[in-house]
């Protein structure tokens, strides 16, 4: 269900900028843009974007929404000066929070959908470093639209920062699944959600690498 612009609450510039810039290290994001074309004029996708790089992105798209799949975070600078950008812009801003490493759940991509189906295009999906949660939103995106699952999957990709030998690889392993399920019987991609996805037998049978996981959480400290 769309939302209208989020007024954000108070906090005062100054320490909204030092806690995204030094907290939510969006220092590192000023190079890093981290940007992708999920289907041009439709949907795209990015890490979290600062003020100046939305209000240019959505001059030059025309973007009518953003979808943070952060959620809500009333501390983080990012969050308070991303609403109030999208806010100064008219866009509409919606919450739609996903974790990275763990089995995405079923009634938080069913409200996904429902709000891609719902929302004004064209679409800016972001979380924090725009690598798991958007790779997995935009691939889920791309199967509510019938396309094949391989292309899903390439969402989650290293060109994007994703590694999938660590625990964000539950995400690859999620549409795995859903590729091995209708290998020899196609299926809707709804359907085999509601009707055979598994949760808690992803959840207990996927295995990460270590090094991975210290590389991902340690040094590259992925949310």
């Amino acid at each position: 269900m769309p939302e209208t612009p989020v007024q954000p609450a108070a906090m005062p510039a100054r320490r909204a900028w030092l806690n995204s810039l030094f907290v939510d290290h969006a220092l590192l994001r000023l190079p890093w843009r981290n940007w992708g074309v999920v289907e041009s004029g439709r949907l795209y996708r990015s890490n979290h974007p600062l003020p100046w790089q939305l209000r240019d992105a959505t001059r030059r798209l025309g973007l009518r929404t953003v979808i943070n799949l952060r959620g809500e975070r009333s501390a983080c600078g990012s969050d308070r000066l991303g609403r109030a950008a999208a806010a100064e812009l008219g866009l509409t801003h919606v919450d739609a929070p996903f974790e990275s490493r763990g089995a995405p759940h079923k009634d938080r991509i069913l409200r996904l959908t429902e709000i891609f189906r719902s929302v004004p295009e064209p679409v800016l999906i972001h979380c924090k470093s725009g690598a798991d949660r958007t790779g997995l939103a935009a691939g889920l995106w791309l199967l509510l639209q019938g396309r094949p699952v391989e292309e899903a999957m390439a969402q989650l990709s290293l060109r994007f920062g994703h590694v999938r030998q660590s625990r964000t690889g539950i995400l690859d392993a999620f549409f795995e699944r859903y590729a091995a399920a209708t290998r020899d019987r196609p299926q809707p991609f709804l359907d085999w959600l509601r009707e055979e996805y598994d949760e808690a037998a992803l959840r207990r049978e996927f295995q990460s690498r270590p090094w991975a996981d210290r590389l991902v959480d340690g040094i590259l400290r992925r949310e």
